[in-house]
Order: structure tokens, then C-alpha cells, then sequence
């Protein structure tokens, strides 16, 4: 036997006759006859008896190394003696080899389609010339579209969840198997009626895990009404936490006081005299003093409309959001922000306001200026010794700043040569956003500055301190799946004085026998954002060229 017949497509249907080399570009050709077999006509399966000819048919085939294979497969072709049939005369078919009327063998088609699924069109045709896989982009997007469908086996416990096929303008519905931990359809859309309508046609689905929308609520219910509801844990802790933040929003001067009190408390323990952020530039705070002026006027028009009927609740009615949005010229977003809350809600401001470029180098300049090596040039030599590439009057200001706390200290008293100690004050970390996660991270794994920061927030107000301690006995109730407490929970904060809370409480119960379900099941929707994140990565690779039906090939196939 010849021992390249080993490295055939399929050496049980087809044997090699000879071979031949080309060296440029470099190539070898195989000769190849297929063996006699019996063989039945494609169109009534009735078996052949006569041959009628033969002919050659061209393949292309994987590369060895760095040549090319062309394949010359020579084929039968034979009577169909069915008179009923309305193929007279056909040619043997070699699925092992390659498809009917395909230039390349099968092997070599299922190895660029890999690449395809794997990459895409583009990035799949660059791996492929690098391989010898040679296919232009066009055709591995083709591939993949004729590809078959892996069949779908109704799951038992389904993921659902949204996903933008473009943000702010096309959702769909992504479902998956979480006993499988296999995607198993996209849906255009993500309405109730999409969901339904699968359902319907898949029966059997015990479990449905969704988040807390109140589509895929509907579409579960009237899709399987036998199905168990199960929301996932994560989204009543961000909705909790999102109730906190607007809370914390409206004590927006309670939470400055708390930092500014735990910050004096860190200096004065230090035996250290703080150094004042810079202030903004006249200029720069009065634009800002502008821009909040307009942001509080459209805050108080916003609201006048709402009362006056143009929308319902923010929760139910958020289409009607297009009604106040465009009379005003703001975005629907912007509206249901500022339908939140009735007090404005404040803007966080920059991380890094207040800030120097010389903060990278502050811990050396601190060290000359309490060394009394106050010789701005000399500083600022040694700074550029050191990489710092800023300006001059950069540090000058910086040590303006510097000696204005001199001045305060002398102005309390001390003599002229006793110098204090300087040091930054440390950042504001307290946002209405930092607090509220703060307040729902584990106690164990809160730092102790943490722990002390919450302390002062709690104790500025009766409202704070109560929204934190139902914060934490509800994610102390979730960690700890205490379906028991649930109950209790509810009726103390539908009972409470925090009105964020008690709208949190109020959808809560809407939902209860979801939620309820979530705190004694296991299943919850981990699987599906992880499948989510899986799509967003096919869909940027691609480009945005990549339509829904492209894209939930891609997504299946090469699961």
C-alpha cells in the first residue's frame, strides 16, 4: 500500500494513482480514481447498474506544510434505469471527500469554516493566507451561513436576557441552557411576545431565569405558564443599590460632612497640617455656576410636565418619556434621571478636581519643603533630575499654596520658627455611587477607612442610618438565601421613612414569588451575561457588518 494513501481524504472511497510536484508556486498534485462501489441514484435511491462515463473534477485540498495540494479526482458517472425517475444519468457521490459540485474537499471546507467561526470574515481570511488556507473574507462568511444548525434540544432550565445589537436602538433575546451551559437561540426583539411565541413552540422548560424585567416576566408567564420564575440574585442587589445612591444623592451635604470630618480626624492623628486642594478658576466656576442653573431649570420643567400628566410612573411608563423629552429637547434618558427623585440631583464632579500634575512627585517636594529646602529653583531642578517634564510655574503655584498654609498657622499663633509638617490631604472618596457599594460590600471585606467613613455617614442622620441598616439586613438576607425573612424585610421597609426604599420595597413585591424563588434555587443568570459578554466580542470582531442571522451562527456554532 502506498504510504501516502494514509494522507487521503478518505482512502476507503478513493485511491491514489500517482502524484506529481510543481515548484512555483510550490505544489503537488494527486491523482486519484475512486473505488468501485455500488452506488444508488441521489434523486429515487434506486442502486445503478451501468456505468455511463467518467470524468475528472478538480479539488483543492489541505496544505502540507508549505505546499499547495490540488487534487484530480476522476468519478463515475451512471445510468439511473428508473424510468420513473426524472434523473436519467448522474455521478457517484463521495461525501467523504467532497460535497456535489464543490471545489474543495470536505476536510479542507470544514477547516475554513472553523476559521470563520472563530474569527470572522476579515481577521479569518489574514489567519487563513498565514496557513495556506487561502479564502477571501466574502467566502468564509458564506461558509459559515451554509453551515447546518445544531438541532435544539428544549432545555429544562432556560437563561433569558437582553442584548444590544445596537445601543439605544436594536435589543434582542439571547437564551441559554444552564443545565448545558450551551446558548440555544437569539430572538429578534425583547418583547413579552417573542419570548411567548418560543416558548409555545419549545414546551417543556421547568426554570426560567431572567433578570427583573417585566417583559420577560410576561413572555415566561404566557409563554410556560407551568414554568418556575427565578430572578437573578445580582439585579435586586443593583437595584437596592441603585435606591441607596438616590438616597445618598438627596443627603449629598451629610456625606461631604462625614469625609471632611474622618479626613481631620486622619490628619489630626498624623500630627500633620493639610495642604488645601487648588481652587478652580474664577472663569471655570462660573460656567459651572451657568450650566447647573439651566440643569435645575429643565430638572423643575421635567417634573411641572409629570404632574401635570404628560407621563405615569417612571417604572411602568417609560415609553412615555417620548412625550416630555422632545417638547424639552433632552433625551429620554435624561428624563427618567431627573424623574427619580425630586430633589435635583447634584453632579459628582471629576475624580481628579483639585488635583496637580505635580501630585506624582508631591511625596519629594513635601520632603524639601519640611526639610527647609524651600529654593524654588534648586526644587524644581531636582524634580527634572527625577522625570518630571511640567513647568515652572507649575510648582510655583504648587508652593503658593504651600506658603499660604504658613501664613494660616502664623496667623493662629505659632512663633515663626516652629514650621509644621505639611502633608496632602487625603482624597474625597465619599460619592453618593461609592457609598452605596460600600454599603453592600460584605463587612469582612471592608476596609477599615471604609468602615470608618460609614460609621460617620450613619451617624449624620435617623434617614441614613436606617437605608443602611435595611441595605445590609437585605443583602445579609440574599448572601445568606434566607427566603424566611423575606417577609419581614418588606413590610419594614414599605414601613420606613426612606421613600427610595419603599419604591424598591413596592417592586420587590411585584415580583415576590421570582424573587422568593431566587433566595431557595440554585439557577440564576451568571451563565447568560457571560454568554452576553461572548456576543458583544463576535459582534465588535466583525465590525458591526454582522446581521442577526450571521451573528447567531456564529454564536451557536462555535459554542
Amino acid at each position: 500500500m502506498n504510504p501516502l494513501s494514509r494522507l487521503l481524504p478518505d482512502p476507503t472511497s478513493v485511491r491514489l494513482e500517482t502524484w506529481s510536484f510543481e515548484p512555483a508556486p510550490p505544489t503537488i498534485t494527486l491523482i486519484l480514481t475512486s473505488r468501485p462501489r455500488p452506488t444508488s441514484c441521489p434523486l429515487c435511491s434506486r442502486r445503478a447498474k451501468r456505468t455511463h462515463s467518467r470524468y475528472e473534477r478538480t479539488l483543492a485540498d489541505l496544505p502540507w506544510g508549505e505546499h499547495r495540494v490540488a487534487i484530480r479526482l476522476k468519478v463515475r458517472r451512471l445510468f439511473c434505469d428508473n424510468t420513473g425517475c426524472k434523473r436519467h444519468v448522474f455521478t457517484e457521490r463521495l461525501p467523504g471527500v467532497a460535497a456535489p459540485w464543490a471545489r474543495r474537499t470536505t476536510r479542507l471546507a470544514d477547516g475554513l469554516t472553523a476559521v470563520g467561526l472563530a474569527l470572522g470574515g476579515s481577521a479569518g481570511a489574514r489567519l487563513g493566507r498565514k496557513l495556506g488556507l487561502a479564502a477571501c473574507r466574502n467566502t468564509l462568511l458564506n461558509m459559515i451561513r451554509q453551515a447546518p444548525m445544531p438541532a435544539v434540544v428544549t432545555p429544562s432550565v432556560l437563561g433569558v436576557d437582553d442584548w444590544a445589537l445596537r445601543k439605544r436602538g436594536t435589543y434582542g433575546t439571547v437564551l441559554v441552557d444552564l443545565e448545558r451551559h450551551r446558548p440555544v437561540a437569539l430572538l429578534p426583539g425583547r418583547e413579552a411576545d417573542t419570548l411567548a411565541a418560543w416558548l409555545r413552540e419549545h414546551p417543556g422548560v421547568e426554570v426560567v431565569s431572567r433578570d427583573r424585567s417585566g417583559a420577560f416576566s410576561k413572555g415566561a408567564r404566557h409563554g410556560a405558564p407551568g414554568a418556575v420564575q427565578v430572578a437573578d440574585r445580582f439585579h435586586p442587589l443593583q437595584n437596592l443599590a441603585e435606591a441607596l445612591e438616590l438616597v445618598f444623592s438627596t443627603h449629598a451635604t451629610d456625606l461631604h460632612a462625614a469625609e471632611q470630618a474622618r479626613r481631620d480626624a486622619v490628619l489630626a492623628e498624623q500630627g500633620t497640617v493639610p495642604i488645601a486642594p487648588s481652587e478652580p478658576q474664577a472663569k471655570a466656576k462660573l460656567l459651572a455656576a451657568g450650566s447647573r442653573a439651566r440643569r435645575l431649570a429643565r430638572h423643575g420643567q421635567v417634573w411641572a410636565l409629570y404632574r401635570q400628566g404628560w407621563s405615569g410612573e417612571p417604572a411602568a411608563n417609560v415609553l412615555r418619556f417620548g412625550e416630555i423629552a422632545p417638547h424639552l429637547g433632552i433625551s429620554r434618558s435624561t428624563v427618567y434621571r431627573y424623574l427619580r427623585s425630586e430633589v435635583f440631583p447634584e453632579r459628582k464632579g471629576r475624580p481628579d478636581a483639585g488635583h496637580s500634575r505635580l501630585d506624582a512627585w508631591r511625596d519629594i517636594v513635601l520632603e524639601h519643603w519640611n526639610g527647609d529646602r524651600r529654593n524654588s529653583r534648586k526644587m524644581f531642578q531636582d524634580l527634572q533630575q527625577r522625570g518630571y517634564r511640567g513647568s515652572y510655574p507649575t510648582l510655583a503655584r504648587y508652593l503658593r499654596r504651600l506658603r499660604a498654609v504658613d501664613t494660616v498657622v502664623a496667623a493662629g499663633g505659632l512663633p515663626a520658627t516652629v514650621r509644621p509638617t505639611l502633608d496632602a490631604a487625603p482624597r474625597q472618596v465619599l460619592t453618593p455611587r461609592t457609598t452605596a457599594w460600600t454599603v453592600l460590600r460584605r463587612v469582612e471585606k471592608r476596609s477599615m477607612e471604609s468602615q470608618a467613613l460609614l460609621t460617620g455617614v450613619r451617624g449624620r442622620s435617623p434617614v441614613l442610618n436606617e437605608a443602611v441598616e435595611l441595605a445590609e439586613a437585605f443583602t445579609a438576607l440574599v448572601r445568606g438565601r434566607e427566603a424566611a425573612q423575606l417577609d419581614t424585610w418588606l413590610q419594614q421597609a414599605e414601613h420606613s421613612a426612606v421613600p427610595p426604599l419603599q419604591r424598591f420595597a413596592k417592586r420587590l413585591r411585584a415580583d415576590y414569588d421570582a424573587v422568593r424563588a431566587a433566595l431557595f434555587l440554585d439557577w440564576s443568570n451568571g451563565q447568560t451575561e457571560g454568554q452576553i459578554n461572548r456576543l458583544k466580542t463576535i459582534k465588535r470582531q466583525m465590525y458591526g457588518r454582522a446581521g442577526l442571522d450571521l451573528l447567531e451562527r456564529r454564536f451557536l456554532l462555535a459554542a
